[in-house]
């Protein structure tokens, strides 16, 4: 597991901050709240709304997933009340904010951990370095089969999926990479992690990354790769080690 960042962040309401009290003012809210931005924070955003929605049937709440930048693209303007971003907003799009009048806080609401998964059907692989992700991820290496990744793996076909480049967690995961190197362009990208679960789960040479909950969620159709970290140890995604870093 690659250590993310605490920056789940449903950064942002914009101008004001709508909240509910119990019984009749929640039954009375009326209007509606428009939330896009990182597919990682989406399950999170999706059950409170639903719980909001329960509260006050009349708001209309409406959750998107466009990417951390997708997300922040559209709040600068006004077009949405929060973005969800698995990542700090950055100085161009808080000043694109700023000049367009937004007013914003941001609220740190979980933390995750970067999930390397392969295809169930992977037997070969139980644990990868930062330098063999590397060999696979970068366009300098872009390596071609398993087997050109470590020796005594198989001659096998590497198909890599990853974030879209409007993610924060394809911002992130290339600045783990190194963010001076370019990324190989045959990599199948989405900002919906769904669409990366169902890639590499039809694929046997696959391998794909995203937030940890997408795995937990695909346990029954997905494999996971522990990652060495500088100790030397392999880590897996789970709740401890997303808690400690």
């Amino acid at each position: 597991m690659l250590s993310l960042k605490p920056c789940l962040a449903a950064t942002a309401i914009a101008v004001g901050v709508l909240g509910t009290s119990n019984g009749i003012q929640a039954q009375n809210l009326k209007g509606a709240v428009s939330i896009d931005g990182s597919s990682t924070v989406y399950p999170i955003t999706e059950a409170v709304a639903e719980e909001f929605r329960s509260e006050a049937p009349n708001v209309r709440v409406t959750v998107g997933i466009s990417g951390t930048g997708g997300g922040f693209k559209r709040f600068v303007i006004g077009e949405t009340d929060i973005s969800d971003a698995s990542r700090p907003i950055k100085d161009k799009e808080f000043n694109a904010a700023i000049e367009n009048g937004i007013e914003f806080v941001e609220i740190p609401v979980s933390y995750d951990g970067l999930s390397i998964v392969i295809n169930k059907e992977n037997t070969w692989a139980k644990d990868i370095t930062v330098e063999e992700i590397r060999k696979i991820y970068l366009e300098k290496h872009a390596a071609k089969t398993w087997k050109d990744v470590r020796a005594d793996w198989p001659d096998v076909e590497i198909k890599a999926f990853g974030a879209g480049t409007d993610s924060g967690t394809y911002d992130y995961f290339h600045e783990v990479l190194g963010k001076k190197e370019s990324i190989r362009p045959d990599m199948s990208t989405s900002e919906d992690d769904n669409v990366l679960v169902t890639g590499v789960a039809g694929n046997k040479g696959a391998i794909g990354f995203f937030g940890c909950a997408y795995y937990f969620e695909n346990i029954d159709k997905l494999g996971v790769l522990a990652v060495v970290n500088d100790e030397g140890k392999a880590v897996k995604p789970a709740a401890t080690t997303v808690e400690d870093g």
